[in-house]
């Protein structure tokens, strides 16, 4: 299948106004491998405005050859051909300002290059700042921006802010820098992003439950089993020893990625799919789930074993971890939703590196028919419920799985599937998933975004579990090798419940 990049004609609703990207952080492997294909994406489909610019800011002097490498990243990372005649005009709006970011005469000749962009482009003082630094920057950086007139929006136009997660550690650290950023900031003005909010496969969730009346009909208790939703990673953690020591599976994936994806799964429809009406519906589905007791959840850390055939090591013997570290690499735990629709539905969540393969998905089990008339004449002894699996990443997609008929004289049945493959159905895609945040962003559209109340209610449900799993140093870690699916305990957190999880 083709891959599709381009579209030969925009809506005009969703171009921005002339605005400049600011990036602070420019030299990090976000900046080169994500934020500028995705925005060469967009000036493919036409989704940016002509008087447009990229600004990269950091530390170091790389004036000579940031272009050069943002250039190198879009080809290489974003499928991009080499000869795309609308590569050269895009790169000549890519810019480059060296500063500290405690610098306040850097702050304020950063104002001035901007104000001189505006004049040479058409940008109109419009902005969109994107703070792709270590957390210990965000509110400074703000302040900093504040400080020196750069957060006030022209007449008519805009200044927006994203953060990049981790927003906070626990609960008092997001209410801190919650506090330090709103101080300088308009809370319409901060655009906290959580990449997976772009993933197509997680916006599509919304369009399949509420677009569908197929599905919506039974999506609650009454057909409903319960849900699994699962983030596993094959990969270790890449050499980032520092940054996951200080922040482990739980504050790492399901704080945020597996709550928002949960939010998706579990809300009531929105009034519309304006921002305020999305984000109250997701608040109402984190506010109802019961405090998380720590017996409903599950710890891990893997040791050495085979991924893909190679041999690894296990945590504690990579680079720059500690040889007694009791962080885990694996999380689970048991959810429960106190409302009228999901009442008595457990959610089983589950995230780890050094999984048996990379899969992020959602599993729906359904319950049984309340008389299994084809008990006795199911091949292996026992109808198997139906389940749905909304495949995020990769090899996006849907499958329903049901029972069906084996061809020949006696009734017998069997599992059968229908799957639905995004790359079948629309071609296959070099979209990375922040083309729709920046562009949503570019627009002060916040529906993909989290809000500060939100962040702070699924730190207030994940923070005693972290401060139970303080307390209590783990005495069996490692405790599943790498290349399998998890702890045993993980297994005993279902089996209890006379459930396993779905084989993925």
């Amino acid at each position: 299948m083709p891959e599709t990049t381009q579209s030969p004609a925009a809506n005009s609703e969703r171009v921005p106004d002339p605005c400049i990207v600011v990036i602070f952080g420019a030299s990090g492997d976000l900046t080169k491998r994500k934020l500028l294909p995705a925005l060469f994406h967009l000036k493919q489909q036409n989704l940016l405005p002509e008087d447009f610019s990229v600004v990269g800011v950091a530390r170091r002097d790389l004036s000579a050859t940031f272009a050069a490498d943002m250039q190198d990243g879009i080809i290489k990372g974003g499928g991009v051909d080499a000869g795309d005649s609308t590569l050269k005009p895009f790169m000549d709006k890519v810019k480059y300002f060296a500063t500290e970011f405690d610098n306040d005469e850097g702050f304020e000749k950063l104002k001035a290059f901007l104000a001189d962009l505006d004049g040479q482009l058409g940008t109109k003082g419009n902005r969109l700042f994107y703070l792709a630094v270590a957390p210990e920057y965000f509110a400074d950086i703000a302040q900093r921006l504040q400080k020196h007139g750069m957060t006030d929006a022209p007449e008519g136009g805009f200044v927006n802010v994203i953060i990049e997660k981790p927003f906070g550690t626990d609960l008092e650290s997001a209410k801190k820098l919650n506090s330090e950023i709103n101080s300088v900031l308009k809370e319409n003005q901060i655009f906290r992003i959580d990449h997976y909010l772009g993933k197509e496969t997680v916006q599509n969730i919304l369009v399949f439950r509420f677009g569908n009346a197929l599905f919506e009909p039974i999506w609650n208790r009454n057909y409903i089993d319960h849900v699994e939703i699962t983030a596993a990673e094959s990969i270790g953690i890449e050499g980032r020893g520092p940054f996951y020591e200080t922040a482990g599976a739980l504050r790492d994936v399901l704080q945020n990625h597996v709550m928002e994806v949960l939010s998706f799964v579990a809300m009531e429809p929105p009034d519309s799919f304006e921002a305020a009406a999305v984000r109250t519906e997701k608040l109402k589905v984190w506010k109802a789930i019961d405090p998380i007791p720590v017996e409903n959840t599950a710890r891990g850390q893997y040791g050495e074993g085979t991924v893909d055939g190679q041999k690894v090591i296990g945590y504690r013997q990579e680079d720059r971890v500690n040889p007694e570290s009791a962080t885990e690499t694996y999380a689970a735990m048991k959810l429960e939703i106190e409302n009228w629709r999901w009442a008595g539905v457990p959610f089983y969540i589950r995230a780890g590196k050094r999984l048996a393969k990379r899969v992020t998905e959602v599993t729906v089990v359904f319950k049984q028919p309340p008389l299994h008339l084809f008990k006795n004449n199911a091949k292996d002894g026992s109808i198997q419920p139906n389940v749905l699996q909304l495949r995020i990443q990769p090899d996006e997609g849907i499958t329903l799985t049901f029972g069906a008929k084996i061809p020949g004289p006696t009734t017998n049945v069997k599992p059968v599937e229908m799957h639905f493959s995004y790359a079948d159905a629309f071609g296959k895609s070099s979209a990375n998933g922040y083309e729709r945040l920046l562009l949503d962003a570019m627009l002060g559209d916040g529906t993909l975004f989290a809000e500060r109340e939100g962040v702070e209610t699924t730190w207030a449900l994940m923070t005693p579990i972290l401060e139970a799993w303080a307390a209590t140093k783990p005495a069996d870690f490692p405790n599943y090798e790498a290349g399998t699916w998890g702890p045993k305990c993980a297994d005993d957190l279902l089996a209890r419940d006379g459930r396993k999880w779905h084989e993925l």
